[in-house]
C-alpha cells in the first residue's frame, strides 16, 4: 500500500453528475492511517505522489493537447518561459528574466544558463523559436493555435497564408529570445504558461515525428520526465535530474491514473491507493464534509460549466428563440443547490469572475424562475414548438457519473416546463471530443472551459468564428470585430469594455447555455 504524503488532499474541479439512491451512505471509514510521522512533518520513506486524473489524456504533445487532464501532466513534464507560484502569481520559469519595450510590443526573455532538457542538452532560445513555430504551423493540427494570435504574423501563419518562419519570434543568441507582438497584449505573460507555448526538443521531433511524445522518445524540460504510459492504467513520471531546480524537488515520482468513475476514484482514495482525486461523486459531498473534513478542499476555479448549441445544424441553426427557451427553463438554483452541492456559483454568463471585468448576464438573470418559465414557453412557441409538436433533442455528455446526473435534471426541467423530449447520450472522452469537433452529429452538448490565463480573453476567444475549439460554430462578425479591437487596445479599461460588449452580444445570441462557475 503506497505511503501517504503529508496532508492528504481531496481536490475538486467539480462537474455535475449522476448518482444512485443511497450514494450518500458511503462505506465505513477504513482503519486510520498514520501520516507524516509523530509530528506530521516527517517525509515518507517513499516519495511517490499518486493522483486520480479523470479522463485519459488525448496526447502528451504540448501543442496538440486540449483537456485539463493532459495539462495536469504537461505542467510536470515541461516548463514555459513563465510559470506560476503556488498562489497563482506569475514567476520566471525557463526564462530567468525579461524586459518589455516601452510600446509594449517587444518582449525579450533571458533564459537560464543552467536550463537543461531531460537528456542533458541545454535549453536554448532556438528551442522556443522552434516550439512556437511548430505550435502555429497548420500542419501540426493544433486546436489551440489561435492562442498565439497576439504574436506578430501568427494569425496569417495559422491560416496558412505565411510560412512558420515569418512568426514574430527570433533567437538573438543562445540565451536571448525575442517575441514581437502586433499590438500591446497585457496578458501575454499569463498566456506563456500555456502548453501551446512550451518548447519541444527539435532533434526528438525530427527523429520520431508524431511519436515523439511517447515513453522512451519524449525529451522534456520540466521537473519530471515521462517513464511509462499504459493507456487506461497509469502515466508514470520520474524526476528529471537535469532540471535546473532539481535540488528543490522532493517528490521522486508522480503517477497519474485515468479514472472516469468518481465513485471508483473515491473508493481508491479511501483505500490509500490515491493521494489526491480529480473529483468526487457530488451526492457524497455531505458525507465527506462530515467524515473527512480535513481532507476535502473546495476553492474557486477559473472555469465555466456550460452546454453548447450546435448553431450550424437544425434545430438550433438560426433559431435564437429556441436556444433562449431552453436556457430560461433551467432552474440553476436547484441544479447547483441540490444536484451539484459543492458551492458552485449559478451562472447566466460565460466569463467567470476576473479582476477588472464586470460579469455580464442577460436581463432575465434577475427574474424569478416562474417569470423565466413563462418567457421560455413564449419563446418555445415562437420557435414553432408546442405540446402537439414537441422538440425532440439529443443531449450529449462525456461519460462520467456527475455529468449524467446533471443531464438527467436538465432533461426533467425541459420536459416539465416546455414538454421537450430529450434523449441523453454519453461517449468516452476522446470520442466525445471528436464528435463535438465535427459539428455534424451534435445538437446540445456539454462544454466546460477552464481559463488558460487570468484574463477574460481566454474565454472570449473560444467563441471567435475562426477558433479551433468553437464547437458551437458560433459566427457573429460584430463579436469577432470586438475581440479584434480588444486584442489591440492598450488601455485596460477600454479593453475590458470591448470584451464586456462582446459578451453581451454573444449572450443575446445564446450559442452556449451557462450553468455554473466551477469550484
Amino acid at each position: 500500500m503506497p505511503s501517504r504524503l503529508g496532508w492528504l488532499l481531496l481536490t475538486l474541479a467539480l462537474v455535475t453528475g449522476c448518482g444512485r439512491p443511497g450514494e450518500e451512505a458511503a462505506a465505513p471509514v477504513p482503519k486510520k492511517v498514520v501520516v507524516g510521522g509523530a509530528t506530521g512533518q516527517e517525509l515518507a520513506a517513499e516519495q511517490i505522489l499518486r493522483k486520480g486524473n479523470g479522463t485519459e489524456p488525448e496526447t502528451l504533445d504540448p501543442h496538440r493537447a486540449e483537456g485539463v487532464t493532459a495539462s495536469n501532466v504537461l505542467r510536470d513534464l515541461f516548463e514555459g518561459l513563465v510559470t506560476e507560484a503556488a498562489d497563482g502569481a506569475l514567476i520566471p520559469g525557463a526564462a530567468e528574466s525579461w524586459t518589455i519595450s516601452e510600446d509594449g510590443r517587444v518582449y525579450t526573455f533571458r533564459l537560464r544558463a543552467n536550463g537543461r532538457w531531460s537528456n542533458g542538452d541545454p535549453v536554448v532560445a532556438e528551442d522556443f523559436v522552434f516550439g512556437l513555430r511548430r505550435s502555429a504551423d497548420p500542419a501540426t493540427l493544433s486546436e489551440y493555435s489561435a492562442i498565439l494570435y497576439p504574436i506578430d504574423s501568427a494569425e496569417a501563419v495559422v491560416n496558412g497564408q505565411l510560412p512558420p518562419e515569418k512568426l514574430g519570434v527570433r533567437a538573438i543568441d543562445e540565451r536571448t529570445l525575442e517575441i514581437r507582438l502586433h499590438s500591446p497584449t497585457p496578458y501575454l505573460l499569463g498566456l506563456l504558461t500555456h502548453s501551446s507555448t512550451y518548447p519541444v526538443h527539435r532533434a526528438s521531433v525530427e527523429k520520431f515525428g508524431d511519436k515523439f511524445a511517447r515513453p522512451g522518445n519524449l525529451v522534456s524540460n520540466g521537473a519530471y520526465r515521462l517513464n511509462a504510459w499504459k493507456v487506461q492504467s497509469h502515466i508514470q513520471l520520474v524526476r528529471n535530474p537535469y532540471y535546473w531546480e532539481n535540488d528543490k524537488t522532493t517528490i521522486n515520482e508522480v503517477w497519474y491514473y485515468p479514472v472516469e468513475n468518481a465513485e471508483s476514484e473515491l473508493n481508491r482514495y479511501r483505500a490509500n491507493e490515491f493521494d489526491m482525486t480529480e473529483t468526487v461523486p457530488n451526492r457524497q459531498i455531505p458525507w465527506l464534509r462530515k467524515n473527512l473534513p480535513d481532507e476535502l478542499h473546495i476553492a474557486p476555479y477559473l472555469g465555466s460549466y456550460v452546454y453548447g448549441f450546435n448553431t450550424s445544424q437544425p434545430p438550433f441553426k438560426d433559431n435564437v428563440p429556441l436556444r433562449k427557451a431552453l436556457a430560461l427553463a433551467l432552474d440553476r438554483d436547484i441544479l447547483v443547490g441540490k444536484i451539484t452541492g459543492a458551492g458552485e456559483i449559478a451562472s447566466y454568463g460565460w466569463v467567470p469572475p476576473v479582476t477588472g471585468y464586470k460579469n455580464q448576464q442577460p436581463v432575465w438573470a434577475t427574474w424569478t424562475q416562474e417569470e423565466r418559465n413563462a418567457e421560455a414557453r413564449r419563446l418555445y412557441a415562437e420557435a414553432g414548438y408546442s405540446a402537439e409538436n414537441p422538440l425532440r433533442v439529443q443531449l450529449l455528455h462525456n461519460t462520467e457519473i456527475n455529468h449524467r446526473r446533471l443531464a438527467v435534471a436538465m432533461a426533467a426541467m425541459w420536459r416539465d416546463v416546455l414538454g421537450v423530449e430529450t434523449e441523453i447520450l454519453n461517449q468516452e472522452w476522446q470520442v466525445f471530443l471528436q464528435t463535438r469537433r465535427t459539428k455534424v452529429d451534435t445538437q446540445v452538448f456539454r462544454y466546460g472551459w477552464v481559463g488558460d490565463y487570468n484574463d477574460p480573453y481566454t474565454f472570449a476567444e473560444i467563441l471567435d468564428s475562426k477558433h479551433g475549439l468553437n464547437d458551437m460554430a458560433y459566427d457573429n462578425p460584430r463579436y469577432d470585430e470586438l475581440l479584434l479591437q480588444a486584442s489591440r487596445e492598450a488601455d485596460p479599461a477600454a479593453r475590458m469594455a470591448l470584451l464586456e460588449e462582446a459578451e453581451r452580444i454573444m449572450l443575446d445570441d445564446m450559442p452556449v447555455l451557462p450553468i455554473y462557475y466551477y469550484v
